[in-house]
C-alpha cells in the first residue's frame, strides 16, 4: 500500500529559465524536459515559472521590515516554495550565471529562503563549454542558498556545433541530447525521492 502510494506521488518540478528571450536554447530544453516527463517518466511534471515580470533586486521594495515584498516577486515566491525540485536553464553570460537567474535566485532567498532544503538539476546550452561555467556558478550560489544539486549526470549542450541540435525557435531536435536530458531528469526524480523519504 505505501509502495503504491509513493509511485502514485507526483513530483512538482519547477523549471526556470535564466534567458527571457522567447527562442532560447535553454528554455528549449526546459520545454524538452516537460515533453520528456509527459511521455515517458511517470510521476514527474515540468512547469515553467516566469521570471520576466521580476523587477531588479532592491530591498527598498520591501515592506513590513523585509517580509513583504511587490507582487510579481511574492506570487514567484509562493510557486518557489510549492515545488518539490527545481530544474534550472542556465545560459552563460561573460563566463558566470545571466543576471535574470541571478535576480531571482535573490528574491526568493529574502527573508524565508525559499530554496532551502530542497534538490536542484542544472541543464544548459552554449558556445563553447556548453554553459559549463555558468553551471559551476550556480552550483556555488547553491551553497549558500542550501540547494541540493544532483551530481551527476551533467548536460552541457553544445548548441552551434553540427548537427543542429536545435531549430530556430529554440526547440530541441536532437535525439540524442534528449536522452541524456531524460537521464538527467530521472536521477532528479531518484534524488528528490530519496531526499523526501529522510
Amino acid at each position: 500500500m505505501e509502495a503504491a502510494a509513493a509511485s502514485a506521488k507526483v513530483l512538482r518540478v519547477a523549471a526556470i529559465c535564466g534567458s527571457l528571450r522567447k527562442a532560447s536554447f535553454n528554455r528549449g530544453l526546459l520545454r524538452a524536459a516537460a515533453e520528456v516527463c509527459e511521455e515517458s517518466i511517470p510521476g514527474l511534471r515540468v512547469d515553467e515559472l516566469d521570471i520576466s515580470d521580476l523587477p531588479l533586486i532592491n530591498t527598498d521594495l520591501e515592506t513590513g521590515g523585509g517580509t513583504g515584498f511587490p507582487p510579481a516577486v511574492e506570487a514567484f515566491r509562493a510557486r518557489v516554495c510549492q515545488a518539490d525540485c527545481f530544474l534550472f536553464g542556465a545560459p552563460e553570460y561573460n563566463y558566470s550565471i545571466a543576471t535574470p537567474l541571478k535576480n531571482a535566485l535573490d528574491w526568493a532567498s529574502r527573508g524565508k529562503n525559499c530554496w532551502a532544503d530542497k534538490p536542484a538539476a542544472i541543464v544548459s546550452a552554449g558556445g563553447g563549454f556548453g554553459g559549463g561555467r555558468s553551471q559551476y556558478h550556480l552550483r556555488q550560489v547553491g551553497v549558500f542558498l542550501d540547494l541540493h544539486f544532483i551530481n551527476k549526470p551533467e548536460l552541457c549542450v553544445q548548441a552551434f556545433q553540427q548537427p543542429p541540435k536545435f531549430d530556430s525557435d529554440g526547440n530541441l531536435i536532437d535525439a540524442e541530447i534528449r536522452e541524456r536530458l531524460k537521464k538527467v531528469l530521472l536521477s532528479l526524480q531518484a534524488f528528490t525521492l530519496r531526499l523526501q523519504k529522510d
